[in-house]
């Protein structure tokens, strides 16, 4: 496996362990609480940037032929 293959494997991984942060603290949570909360925040912020960094990734990838 090459490295640009396992890095973008590995932002696939993070993008989804993201989400699944999202999806426990706003909805499996066993209570609501102010760490749930900032715990949901930075996985909606880790969704939001790990694909753009991971498009970027790519575009830089191509054009340096890696």
């Amino acid at each position: 496996m090459s490295l640009r293959s396992f890095h973008l494997v590995f932002v696939t991984v993070c993008t989804l362990l993201c989400a699944f942060l999202v999806v426990w603290s706003f909805v499996l949570a066993p209570e609501p609480s102010a760490m749930a909360t900032a715990f949901g925040v930075v996985g909606v912020i880790g969704l939001v940037l790990m694909p753009v960094y991971g498009f970027a990734f790519l575009k830089k990838a191509s054009k340096l032929h890696l």
